[in-house]
Order: structure tokens, then C-alpha cells, then sequence
């Protein structure tokens, strides 16, 4: 606690003063003063000391006076005494005409209060002089020194209009209940704390007080960073001269623990020049946490929405390309030994291998095990891995987070998350590089992946059918698939035989692809007739199902008067009448402009040339992509565009 100096009080207080000549002169002086004098304590709100002409100032006996808080003699200006003092204890000596005391004396007359503070800090004793601005202003008309007398007091009033100023601010400190409020010098130096502040940080305002603000609360950011006090938006406020307002910030408590505050720092002006800073702040920690709370449940709305959305649209990409294939259609033994395998492997969640070449009917047979499984009301996500460009495989199965990569601007769920609990339907499992097996091998032993530029580790549910038209066992035997991953995959095998070693199978799926052709495209179902069955079980079927798809569906188009008009390849006896279309559309006569559905016609009969030469493969070595020297993404555009099944 500080101390009051006892050689201020006189001899009173401390006997040994009396025999000092210099201190028995100044109390007397300090007595004999025509102007009211008071030493107060401002500390414990006390009057120390009071001269004759302060008893009759303010019409009080000395012992009264001694008695009597100085805040009680001037019950109408406790804001203005206690500005003035912090003022003096902090600058050593300050003026105000803001005072209005319970003066004895005529209440007109106009007084300057004077404090000079002996000692420094919270326990510095004050000397309060009270002058007679009246007295003074006559005095000043007769001194010769007239103009320089005006100039100095114009100075006073210009420091008057800075008290006055920190005086309102200090009013806003006295009322602003919650919000914690500070000022600084030009210099960053702390120059006042309130009791919010002190509540909020931790420290006391003796402990700031006289310190650089910055080096204490505010030198590191909310990371741990150095936060350099030339980029402080504070210290910018009184430097550039404007209001500085900052949303999401962190103060650092006497405790260290960060408290996340918001904050406003406005500019002290003095003659058109900055001379500090005042900053009020709040704690904002409750917003921040509940922030934190709602931007996390937004992320995982997102997710869910994207997710969702993501069902969503396979699932109508399921209904519009596959209606018509809710069953299996066939009566061969191989179709049978297909229903049979079906039934058996369904309800349980083992692997399936479907074999086979282009066209006979893989996805059906996965998309037949997943509706007859127990994971039917979860979604079926289907992969090409043969249309995924190779850089694209981690982030098109996993996933990806913004930013992981060029051009990755939002995050992004891969197909394993968006099966989670269904089944993946992995088609053309064989183009997979070898390099990227052993991350698919991981997910499928251990359940677990990590999106590409994530470290989190996610857990999934989800049931493998893979199909391909290789060979995986030789696949294996070349190095170019590996062998884990094969007998991952081959837990159940099933073979879809060719179209061409289950003749028996032709009527029935070429009936059902007549009828399912002529309601899509709104015509009469024409008549098939027995020399059609035939012709079309004499027919090879290279292409298999899909390939019988497109011919039904071209003889729909083609039939006149309820007559079924069959183009199969290297069939002679398909009338003029039904060839002349064809014709149009598959051949080019310099000498005649062709129009936009002869062009259609064209591209129509050469893309399905190219899929019947390289088996309904669209990519990879020997596919329809390599065989048209075009990329495959853009025939994969070309055939949805032309209407074309794989």
C-alpha cells in the first residue's frame, strides 16, 4: 500500500519538522496564502491539510474540513474532481474550471482549481489551489504583459478542451457496465484501465498502467503467433488517425488462456495531431463458441446435402437408363444357373466377381443382388473405372477436401462415402492401375479411408460387386492386377455367358426390347414373326444384349404398316423401301446436302460400328475411344447424346 508522506502533513504529523527553518517557512507560507489551499489524499478521499482562506471558501472550520471527503465538496462535480485528479496523479499537475464546489463565498464568482501532485502513482498526495479567475482576468488587464498572458491562457484552454475530452470518455468508462475500456498514449503506453477490463483480463490497472498494452495482451495472435506491434490495428488508430473496428480478435489474460473479444479503437486529436488511442472491447468468447458450433453443424449439413443430392441423381440416372431392365428375361440354363447364384448370394454381404464379355448383362446381375439383398433401401453407386482419367481415381473413390489439389474448390464425397451402408458396383474393375489397387484393397480389408488432403480417417459400410470382361486370373499372372485384390473381389464368381451360347434366351429379350423400344418412342408395336425369330437366332451377336437393344430398337424405327423391318449385319432381304433410309444415313452423296437427322443417322451407325468391333468396350486398348481417335469422355458424351446403350 502507498504510503502518505509525512512531510506534507507538518509538524503535526511528524514533531521533527518543527525545528526545520525551511519546513516551519513553507507552512507558513502554505497558512498566510490569500488563495484557498487544500492537501487532499486522493486515495482514501481525504483532506490532509486546509489554509485560512480555504476555511473561508468553502465556510467551514478547520476541523470540519479535516473531517470532511472531498468528494462532499463538490457533491455536483465528482466526475470532474475525479478526472482531474487521475489527471494530476498520472501528469504530475493539471488545471480545471470544470469544478463546482460547495462554496460559502459568492457562487458567481468564477475559480480554477489547480492540482500539483506530490509523489508519483495511486498513493501521490494532491495540492489543491483555488484561484480567483476574476482576480486574475483584473490583474492580467493591468499587466504590460497583456498579449502574452492572453497567449498562455489560450494554451490552458486548449489543454481545458483535451481534459474535457477524456473527461467524456471517462464518463463513457464510468457507464459502459460489461465492456472493458483502455486508453494509450501516442507512444502505445496504457494510460487508463477500467474495472472491466481488469475483470476480463486478469490484470490490475497499477499492473498496465504506465506499460505498453500490446507487449502484455496483445503480442500474439489467436495461433500463438508473433503478432508485430507495427501491424496492430490498435496502435493504426492514433497513427493514421482513424476508427478502427475489429470483429474477431483474441486478448491474452494474465492466466494465458486467449479471450476472444471484439473491439473498437478511436483516436485521440489534439491541435489536428493523435495523441492516443481509447479502446473499448467485449467478450465475445460465448458468440465465437456458438459460431464454431453452427459453422461445424453447417459443414455437416453440407455434407449431408451433397451426399444426398448425390443419391439423388444416381438414382435418376438409374431410372432413366435402366427401366427397362427390372428383370432378368431368359430361360437358357445359363440365365437359370444366374437366378439360382443371385438367390444364393444376395442376402449375405460377400463380394461378388461378375464375368463376361460387353453386353451380357453384368450390371443387371449387380443390380438384381443389391434390390434382393438386405441393403436394398441403401443406394447403388456405380463406377466406370474405365471412364476415370487416372489422376482423378483417389478423389473420384475417396473423395476430396477443398483445396487438396488444382481445382478442387469445394469439398467433395467420393463414391465409397456415398454407398456407405449400399452397395459399389465397380464396372470394368480391370482398368484400375496397379498402383492405386492397394489403396482400393485397404478400404475394402479394413473399412476405413482418408478423403484426398485429409488426415481424418473415415469408417464405411459398403458391399463390393465388381464386373469385368478380362480375364483377372491372367491379369494376375501378367502383373498387371494384383493378385490380394483379386481374391478380395472373387469371394463369389458369377459368369454371364454370351448371347450367342444361350440362343434359347433371343425371342424373350428381343420381344421385351421391341415393346420397351416402341412405349419409349410412343409408336405401335409391330408384329415379330417366326423367319424374324429365326433370322435373329442364326445371328452371331458379337455385341451380345446390348447389341440386340439397338437392332430392335433401329427396327421400331424403321417398320412401315405394323411390318417389323430387321437390319441385321450381312442380311440381304430387307426390303428397299426399309433400306433406303439406311442408306441415306450411312453413306454421303457429294452431290446432296445432307440434313441435321441424316447427320445423326450417320454418327448414330458408325459409333455403333466402333462398339461392335471392339465387344461395347468404350475405353482402353482396342476400345470404340482408341478405334474413333477420339477421347472417351467426349464418346461417352456422343453416345447419351445419340441415345446409344453400352
Amino acid at each position: 500500500m502507498n504510503v502518505i508522506p509525512t512531510d506534507i502533513l507538518g509538524a503535526e504529523a511528524s514533531p521533527g519538522l518543527a525545528d526545520d527553518p525551511a519546513a516551519r517557512l513553507l507552512l507558513t507560507g502554505f497558512e498566510a496564502s490569500p488563495q484557498a489551499q487544500l492537501i487532499i489524499f486522493p486515495l482514501e478521499n481525504a483532506v490532509l491539510r486546509a489554509n485560512e482562506a480555504a476555511c473561508r471558501f468553502f465556510g467551514l472550520t478547520r476541523a470540519e474540513l479535516l473531517t470532511t471527503r472531498v468528494s462532499d465538496l463538490y457533491p455536483d462535480s465528482f466526475g470532474e474532481l475525479h478526472v482531474a485528479s487521475e489527471a494530476a496523479m498520472v501528469k504530475g499537475h493539471t488545471i480545471s474550471r470544470d469544478l463546482v464546489a460547495k462554496a460559502a463565498e459568492d457562487a458567481s464568482k468564477s475559480v480554477e482549481h489547480e492540482f500539483v501532485a506530490c509523489g508519483t502513482g495511486r498513493g501521490a498526495v494532491l495540492i489543491l489551489k483555488i484561484h480567483d479567475l476574476d482576480a486574475m482576468q483584473r490583474r492580467a488587464v493591468d499587466n504590460e504583459a497583456n498579449v502574452t498572458i492572453r497567449r498562455g491562457l489560450e494554451e490552458w484552454r486548449k489543454a481545458e478542451r483535451i481534459f474535457r475530452e477524456i473527461e467524456q470518455r471517462n464518463q463513457l468508462i464510468l457507464s459502459a457496465a460489461g465492456e472493458g475500456i483502455y486508453g494509450v498514449d501516442d507512444n502505445g503506453i496504457t494510460t487508463f484501465v477500467n474495472p472491466a477490463a481488469e475483470r476480463m483480463l486478469g490484470w490490475t490497472a497499477e499492473e498496465l498502467i504506465g506499460r505498453k498494452i500490446h507487449d502484455v495482451v496483445h503480442s500474439k495472435h489467436a495461433d500463438g503467433s508473433h503478432y508485430p506491434v507495427e501491424c496492430c490495428p490498435i496502435y493504426n488508430a492514433f497513427r493514421e488517425c482513424v476508427v478502427t473496428c475489429v470483429d474477431d480478435e483474441v486478448f491474452w489474460r494474465k492466466d494465458g488462456k486467449p479471450l476472444w473479444i471484439e473491439y473498437t479503437s478511436t483516436p485521440l486529436m489534439q491541435d489536428g495531431r493523435s495523441i492516443g488511442a481509447v479502446v473499448i472491447f467485449r467478450d465475445i468468447s460465448e458468440r465465437k463458441s456458438n459460431e464454431d458450433k453452427l459453422m461445424k453443424a453447417l459443414d455437416e449439413n453440407a455434407a449431408l446435402r451433397e451426399r444426398l443430392e448425390k443419391e439423388n441423381a444416381y438414382l435418376q440416372e438409374e431410372i432413366l437408363t435402366h427401366s427397362n431392365h427390372h428383370e432378368i428375361l431368359g430361360t437358357s440354363a445359363g440365365t437359370m444357373r444366374i437366378i439360382r447364384q443371385i438367390d444364393v448370394v444376395a442376402p449375405t454381404d460377400a463380394n461378388v466377381l461378375i464375368t463376361g464379355e460387353s453386353g451380357t448383362g453384368k450390371e443387371l446381375v449387380a443390380v438384381a443382388i443389391h434390390k434382393a439383398s438386405a441393403r436394398k433401401n441403401r443406394p447403388l453407386i456405380r463406377v466406370n473405372c474405365a471412364a476415370i482419367p487416372r489422376e482423378l481415381f483417389e478423389s473420384e473413390f475417396f473423395g476430396h477436401v477443398k483445396g487438396a489439389f488444382s481445382g478442387a474448390l469445394r469439398d467433395r464425397v467420393g463414391r465409397f462415402e456415398l454407398a456407405d451402408g449400399g452397395t459399389l458396383f465397380l464396372d470394368e474393375v480391370g482398368e484400375i492401375p496397379i498402383d492405386l489397387q492397394s489403396k482400393l484393397l485397404r478400404v475394402l480389408q479394413e473399412g476405413y479411408f482418408e478423403r484426398v488432403g485429409e488426415e481424418h480417417t473415415r469408417g464405411v459400410d459398403v458391399r463390393i460387386i465388381a464386373a469385368t470382361n478380362r480375364d483377372l486370373e491372367k491379369e494376375v499372372l501378367a502383373g498387371r492386377f494384383r493378385e490380394d485384390l483379386f481374391f478380395r473381389l472373387n469371394v463369389f464368381p458369377i459368369e454371364c455367358q454370351p448371347l450367342r451360347k444361350r440362343p434359347e434366351d433371343i425371342a424373350t429379350l428381343a420381344q421385351n426390347f421391341l415393346s420397351v423400344s416402341c412405349r419409349r418412342m410412343n409408336i405401335s408395336e409391330p408384329r415379330m414373326t417366326r423367319a424374324d425369330m429365326e433370322a435373329l437366332q442364326r445371328y452371331n451377336w458379337p455385341g451380345n444384349a446390348r447389341e440386340l437393344q439397338n437392332v430392335m430398337e433401329r427396327a421400331a424405327i424403321l417398320s412401315t404398316r405394323g411390318k417389323l423391318q430387321l437390319n441385321l449385319p450381312g442380311r440381304t432381304d430387307t426390303p428397299k423401301e426399309a433400306r433406303a433410309p439406311a442408306k441415306a444415313a450411312t453413306s454421303v452423296d457429294e452431290d446432296r446436302i445432307l440434313t441435321a437427322q441424316e447427320l445423326d443417322e450417320l454418327e448414330r451407325s458408325n459409333l455403333e460400328r466402333a462398339l461392335m468391333a471392339s465387344q461395347g468396350r468404350v475405353s482402353g486398348a482396342g476400345g470404340a475411344a482408341e478405334r474413333l481417335q477420339i477421347n472417351p469422355q467426349t464418346l461417352y458424351s456422343k453416345l447419351r447424346k445419340l441415345q446409344l446403350k453400352i
